[in-house]
């Protein structure tokens, strides 16, 4: 087995392990949209606002210091800067769109069985690949 899948079921395991986490200690979904979304609106405040900083500062830390530690895998991220800013633009409107991202719906809703986890994560797939299709293989901007 390739090295590349076990990070991937490594990667997995930490996130799951990490969303059960947040939800038993904060009796809250660990949504990083919605998470970040509170302390760019500024809906979070005092010591909330101070732990919602530290998640989203771990959400970048962690896997800058694990590159730096271990190296950084190569990616198949464009070279096309308007398309990377693009996609993250179209990300972050979807997120607040579907009221969550694939943290929220996908890694959270899905295991507690909520029904709208399940259907939001079905599309954020569905529009995935079909992003991939039209602007990979149609389009070929990436």
């Amino acid at each position: 087995m390739e090295i590349q899948y076990l990070y991937g079921l490594l990667g997995g395991l930490i996130i799951g392990a990490a969303g059960s986490l947040y939800l038993l200690v904060n009796g809250r979904i660990m949504g990083a949209s919605g998470i970040l979304g509170s302390v760019v609106d500024g809906s979070a405040a005092g010591d909330d606002r101070t732990e919602k900083l530290a998640f989203i500062g771990g959400l970048v830390g962690a896997p800058a210091l694990v590159a730096l530690v271990f190296g950084a895998n190569p990616t198949n991220l464009s070279s096309n800067i308007a398309v990377i800013i693009a996609a993250g633009l179209l990300v972050g409107i979807g997120t607040r769109i579907a009221n969550g991202c694939t943290s929220g719906h996908g890694v959270c809703g899905i295991s507690r069985l909520s029904m709208r986890g399940i259907v939001a994560t079905v599309f954020y797939l569905l529009a995935g690949g079909i992003s991939m299709v039209l602007f990979r293989h149609i389009l070929g901007v990436i």
